[in-house]
């Protein structure tokens, strides 16, 4: 005899309850990990442990007949294991900043519901305390309203997996005093919105914010006979549509601020591709303080000789130190042509004696070095079997 949908539906119910019951108390069990470590000042991660718990879990599901994908059991844990990292990590750096509950305020750019509004939500996460948005018009706007005191944070968008760096906010990086305090990583799902639901063949304009459009660019070739109009950025786009009420009008944004705004999602997964991914770093007047147990990241800046194997110079002082290098920028020097600064960022925390040591290397090989930041990073690598 089979069961009515209703009975199903209330057990499958219950069932989630009793889940997150106990996903609650595992991320409580995260305070009593963290307290542990920093007594013994072992690192947070611990990457052959996650790999042995992911590999155990799926012999386990295995062995039960449990008939779980191991795919979908690693999917879930990885992102319970993140969950974990970053709540020890968050406690280690509210203690060491003595971080206390105030109003914290963060400048973005774009109005509400732009992919820079949603990343400083993210990031503010971690402040229970009230929160105060402020929105900009230009990058440049953010860094001024973190320089004069008006925001506590800027969060600001710095390379993208499909489009790549964003220049504007590299260079505007060449002459502030702010200091890199964190960063994340926010997933892009770009989305077309309209007023009404319309085919995609009578779509005559497209309203979007520079980067989006290069991000989604095979779909608009795809579509005949487009306008583009470039905005400010992806919410003002949507404000736009939203205001003009034509069904011909449509802008590329995301469905949580096409909400905002009533539009309705014409067509979704969009992107050139599939894994669009923005990293976002954050900026603050005062540096933070970053534990030795976290992932820790380092940015700084620098100008070589124009000697042959300048370069090549100073990036052997990190191989040498041990230091890993994880990205290596150029941008031109305004005022010199054909010189370039570097910016090179780096797996590794400046309150180490051994990146001491490497900094003051550095400086004997280089013209002109600068730190823009030493901070933890929220980006957790998932452990893969």
């Amino acid at each position: 005899m089979s069961l009515d949908l209703t009975d199903i539906r209330q057990r499958i119910t219950q069932l989630d309850r009793h889940l997150l019951k106990l996903l609650s108390e595992r991320h409580r069990l995260a305070f009593d990990v963290v307290r542990s470590k920093e007594i013994s000042q072992k690192p947070l991660r611990d990457v052959a442990r996650e790999k042995q718990l992911l590999q155990e879990l799926v012999n386990f599901a295995e062995a039960e007949n449990y008939q779980l994908d191991p795919d979908y059991i690693t999917q879930i844990f990885q992102r319970i294991i993140e969950d974990s990292v970053l709540t020890q990590q968050n406690y280690l750096q509210n203690k060491l900043n003595q971080m206390k509950e105030q109003c914290v305020s963060v400048a973005f750019l774009g109005m509400r519901g732009s992919y820079s509004h949603l990343a400083a939500r993210q990031f503010v996460k971690q402040y229970p305390q009230s929160v105060t948005e402020l929105s900009c018009v230009s990058f440049d706007d953010v860094f001024d309203k973190v320089k004069n005191g008006e925001a506590d944070y800027g969060v600001l968008p710095l390379e993208n997996t499909t489009s790549g760096s964003i220049n504007e906010v590299y260079d505007l990086l060449q002459h502030t005093e702010l200091s890199l305090v964190g960063e994340l990583a926010y997933p892009i799902k770009h989305c077309v919105l309209g007023v009404e639901n319309v085919a995609l063949t009578e779509i005559d304009t497209i309203y979007t914010h520079p980067q989006p459009a290069s991000q989604c660019s095979q779909f608009i070739h795809g579509l005949d006979k487009v306008h583009i109009r470039y905005c400010e950025s992806s919410s003002h786009a949507m404000q736009m549509v939203a205001r003009l009420n034509k069904p011909n009008c449509v802008a590329l944004g995301n469905q949580d601020g096409g909400q905002l705004y009533g539009l309705s999602v014409l067509a979704s997964d969009i992107a050139n591709q599939e894994n669009n991914i923005t990293r976002f770093i954050v900026v603050a007047k005062q540096q933070v303080k970053v534990s030795p147990q976290v992932q820790t990241k380092t940015l700084l800046l620098m100008t070589t000789t124009q000697q042959a194997g300048a370069l090549v110079d100073a990036l052997m002082v990190f191989k040498t130190h041990g230091i890993r290098m994880v990205k290596l920028e150029s941008r031109p020097i305004y005022g010199k042509p054909w010189e370039e600064m570097f910016y090179v960022e780096l797996e590794a925390n400046i309150h180490c004696a051994n990146t001491q040591q490497a900094l003051a290397d550095l400086k004997a090989v280089t013209s002109y070095t600068k730190v823009l930041g030493c901070y933890p990073s929220e980006i957790i690598e998932p452990v893969k079997l």
